[in-house]
């Protein structure tokens, strides 16, 4: 599957998926959903591996880009991404010998909207 084949959520359907905590309580099956999101990018190289997709030119990033930036082996990259894959973070295309990542717009929005405070609230570190 391509990239261009996959559906992207409009703002108001994000709202819709996951309303901010502070509105209402995660269900059972957001919160596994986004439990395991959050676990794949609880890893730093991850939360690099997906840094360095997000801002590579063209918003995707071929594996063979991704490997010089880090002191682990091809075989632990490789296997970061997949977590990353299996997580929703990311999707892939395998292109010849090589294959390439994007992030998934839908699964940012979806995981900034779960954090995101309400208009109003008070700042961190202000006791009411």
């Amino acid at each position: 599957m391509s990239k261009s084949e996959l559906p992207l959520l409009g703002l108001d359907d994000q709202a819709a998926c996951c309303s901010p905590m502070v509105r209402e309580p995660l269900g059972v099956e957001a919160a596994v959903d986004l439990s395991r999101m959050f676990k794949a990018l609880s890893d730093p190289v991850r939360l690099r591996l997906l840094s360095l997709i997000a801002s590579h030119e063209g918003g995707e990033a071929c594996v063979c880009d991704l490997i010089g930036p880090f002191d682990v082996s091809q075989p632990t990259i490789s296997q970061h991404l997949k977590v990353l894959r299996e997580a929703g973070l990311v999707g892939s295309e395998r292109r010849g010998t090589w294959v390439y990542y994007w992030v998934l717009p839908a699964a940012l929005a979806r995981l900034s909207s779960l954090l995101q405070a309400p208009a109003g609230t008070v700042a961190a570190g202000v006791a009411r």
